[in-house]
């Protein structure tokens, strides 16, 4: 049997495990999951524009309490851009080659 290693991501996103506190309670990170939980029984429920609201706030209130995770994510987005692009380039080459070998079979079956 191989084992074949797998490669590491360029940019790959490190973000150290913080220690929850023990001396009192989170209130901002109660709130946020608590508006992230009613936001989504929102949507279930069929309620969007409410949901959504709910939903944008709680992000927003985890954003503000994860300053440190949204930074390093925000520093990591150019190398994920530039992976997406590339991937998108292959792509898009992919199809061209399709799309050209499409057209000669086309050409050799109308003969």
């Amino acid at each position: 049997m191989v084992v074949v290693p797998l490669a590491q991501p360029e940019y790959e996103l490190k973000i150290p495990r913080q220690v929850a506190e023990t001396e009192g309670t989170n209130w901002a990170r109660m709130a946020a999951g608590a508006s992230l939980f009613a936001g989504g029984l929102l949507l279930l429920t069929g309620h969007r524009r409410a949901g959504l609201v709910t939903a944008a706030a709680g992000t927003a209130l985890a954003a503000l309490d994860q300053q440190e995770v949204v930074k390093s994510l925000w520093h990591a987005m150019p190398g994920y851009i530039e992976q997406v692009q590339n991937l998108l380039g292959k792509v898009e080459e992919t199809v061209i080659e399709v799309a050209s070998q499409r057209d000669r079979l086309h050409q050799i079956l109308n003969r």
